[in-house]
């Protein structure tokens, strides 16, 4: 009986050890980098954040429709106001490149005129690669008519991977 008990228990321990050691929660994954004009002298080296990261500088949210989605929704994220100051953002546009290589310039004074947010989070859960994750540039496209066309929905990066600062 002894033996029995003794395999089922270093079994059971061997397996929640190799677990953890083959796994690392999302959250603490490299997710983001930020190069360009940034740093006290606009040439600082590129910053890198995890999800972790992002939710340490607060969180923000928006609740809008969408033109990806069925009806309203709640997005978590980071403000880029927040994230620009972070890293000292210094040029007045930003290039945001995508898993896929999509590539869109969107000016400094939009993301922070508009409140948007590298949103991270929809209704409450990580958003997957598949589903727009990990990141997405969202605007509150419901707070103003001049928000609903093909401009903003374009400046709308998902699976935002690197931002270069101009």
């Amino acid at each position: 009986m002894r033996i029995f008990l003794y395999l089922v228990i270093s079994s059971l321990f061997l397996s929640t050890c190799y677990a953890a050691s083959t796994t690392s929660a999302p959250e603490d994954k490299v997710v983001l980098t930020i190069s360009g004009k940034i740093g006290s002298n606009g040439q600082g080296e590129p910053q890198k954040f995890s999800i972790a990261d992002l939710e340490k500088l607060g969180v923000a949210t928006i609740e809008t429709t969408t033109p990806w989605y069925d009806g309203r929704m709640r997005f978590d994220g980071v403000s880029f106001n927040k994230l620009f100051d972070k890293v000292n953002a210094q040029g007045q546009t930003v290039k945001v490149v995508a898993l896929n290589d999509y590539t869109i310039s969107v000016p400094v004074d939009d993301l922070k005129k508009f409140n948007a947010i590298l949103a991270y989070k929809r209704n409450g859960n990580l958003m997957p690669v598949r589903d727009k994750g990990p990141l997405f540039i969202i605007y509150p496209y419901d707070s103003s008519p001049e928000l609903n066309n093909q401009i903003y929905y374009a400046r709308s990066a998902w699976q935002v991977a690197r931002i270069i600062v101009q």
